[in-house]
Order: C-alpha cells, then sequence, then structure tokens
C-alpha cells in the first residue's frame, strides 16, 4: 500500500478504537486473492485506487531481459512480461497511456515494506515464503526450469537428475532456481550464488561453473542470442497442476489484489495469456525432460 493510503487507514482505525465504538478494522484483504477488493465497486474500470490516480505504476528490474521483455524497454509493449503488463492494465480499465513503469531491482519486489509500484511484474514464483511479505495475483505463466551449459561439456550430455550431481551448479540468489539446485538436484557441493543471472551466465562462459538452472524462455534467450556455444540441456517436469507460477507481485496490504487476480483470471479464461505465451515465448515440446 502507498505510504500515504496506509498512514490514512491507520489514522481511521486509531480513531475508531477511540471513539469506543464496536466497529473492527479488519484488513481489506485478509483472504488470500483479495476477494473483498474484487467487489463490482472496487473494480471500477479506470477507478481504482492506485498509488497514482487515473495511471497504474507497474514495477520491473533493469536490465529487462528477452523473451519477457524486447530492448530492454518494458514501455514499448513487446516481449511477454511486457504485453500481459499492459493486458492487465486494460482488464482493469486502463489504456497504454495509463500505465507508468518504475525500475524496481528482483529482490526488492518481494522484501518486506511498503511498495511504490501497484503491481510488479518481473519472472517472480509465487511462494508461502514470499506471501509473508507480498501479495500476489493469480500465475500468469506455467513455470518449468531448464538446465543450460555448454556444448560439447560433460553436462550437455545429461539424461537425468543423477547425471548432474557431481556438477559445479550456478544460479541467480532469491530464485526458485537457486532452490531446484538445492532441494530437487541436491549436488555433491554448494552451488555459486550470483546476484544476476548475467554473472551466473559469465561464469558458466568462464569455465567457473558448469551449469547455471534458470526458466526455460529465459534458457532459450541465452542460448540462441547471448552464448550461442551453449545449449539448453534439459528441463524439469512438471507434475499435474503447475507446482511453481509467476505472479503479479502487489503491496502486502494492496487493495488491488482482488482486482488484479480477476483482470489475469479473465486473461487465461479468453486465451489471451496462452497466445501471448505463444507469440513470445519458444516452444518447449523439445527440449528433453530430465527425470
Amino acid at each position: 500500500m502507498h505510504p500515504s493510503r496506509r498512514r490514512v487507514r491507520l489514522t481511521v482505525c486509531a480513531t475508531v478504537v477511540l471513539l469506543g465504538t464496536a466497529v473492527g478494522c479488519a484488513p481489506q484483504d485478509a483472504a488470500p486473492g483479495g476477494t473483498q477488493a474484487a467487489g463490482k465497486r472496487s473494480c471500477a474500470p479506470g477507478k481504482l485506487a492506485t498509488v497514482t490516480p487515473g495511471t497504474v505504476t507497474v514495477g520491473t528490474d533493469e536490465p529487462a531481459y528477452p523473451p519477457w521483455f524486447n530492448d530492454d524497454d518494458p514501455a514499448n509493449g513487446k516481449g511477454y512480461e511486457s504485453a500481459v503488463a499492459y493486458a492487465v492494465a486494460r482488464e482493469l480499465g486502463y489504456g497504454k497511456g495509463a500505465v507508468r513503469w518504475r525500475k524496481v531491482p528482483f529482490n526488492s519486489a518481494f522484501a518486506p515494506g511498503a511498495k511504490a509500484f501497484d503491481f510488479d511484474i518481473n519472472q517472480v514464483s509465487i511462494s508461502a515464503s514470499r506471501r509473508q511479505a507480498v501479495a500476489f495475483s493469480s500465475g500468469y505463466y506455467d513455470v518449468r526450469q531448464a538446465v543450460v551449459a555448454l556444448k560439447g561439456s560433460k553436462v550437455a550430455g545429461a539424461k537425468s537428475v543423477a547425471d548432474l550431481k557431481d556438477v559445479r551448479w550456478g544460479a541467480q540468489v532469491g530464485t526458485t532456481s537457486l532452490d531446484v539446485v538445492n532441494d530437487t538436484i541436491r549436488p555433491s557441493r554448494p552451488a555459486a550464488v550470483f546476484q544476476k543471472n548475467d554473472l551466473a551466465k559469465s561464469a558458466l562462459k568462464n569455465g567457473q561453473v558448469d551449469a547455471i538452472l534458470v526458466d526455460l524462455p529465459t534458457a532459450f534467450s541465452i542460448t540462441s542470442a547471448e552464448l550461442k556455444d551453449a545449449v539448453v540441456v534439459g528441463q524439469f517436469a512438471q507434475r499435474g497442476p503447475a507446482e511453481e507460477q509467476f505472479g503479479l507481485v502487489l503491496d502486502k496490504e494492496s487493495p488491488l489484489t482482488g482486482c488484479v487476480t480477476a483482470a489475469v483470471d479473465a486473461l487465461r479464461r479468453k486465451g489471451t495469456l496462452a497466445a501471448l505465451e505463444k507469440r513470445w515465448l519458444a516452444d518447449a515440446v523439445d527440449v528433453p525432460v530430465l527425470k
């Protein structure tokens, strides 16, 4: 919640207590997804209680990488996450001209504290631990993790998780990619941890690590444009409903959570998310599944 809105609400609560009324001051979005805020009145198109009235402020990190964004310019509408952000804004009643972008470092997006954005989009996986500090929309992308290694290396021939244990791993700190390395692969030596994927890619290129783990679309982008001597070795299977999803991040107390969730659900129901994924993200069918 924007600091000014939070102060106003706390003041109202304090006033109620002083008057000794029996009226409580429950959180506006106590339930996951903010069903109370999703009410018809609170989600009136173009009239939401946004950080800046009349506009939607969207956070993301810098640089903004493909295929999630194009040309390091979130505002151009190109790339999957840029397109999704504008589609969500339209569902909320805000045209492209009413969307403002704000730089937000990846780890800051889901750190505790008030937020200066209405929602953040930056490949942030929904998790119980992150829900302690922020709110999430429903998922807008079903995540699969993928292994990237240099062509001709021992890792490039891996067929199973067992083949990946005696490997020098690298991954970005604070990501679910690192969680998969530690919890699913369980390598024989600790993984090298990097502040940015750029640093992990450099370590792979320089031979400091044997492999890195990233989400599948990022793996395609790395191997097709950034490290052409690297290959996508394989992906981890999803079992049943998506176990990991990217979600839009909102302030823990945001009154918009229910509205934004309803917008994402509408885009999924209409097939908009599937169409955007087909347009902007590579096909994962040909990547072997590691078992």
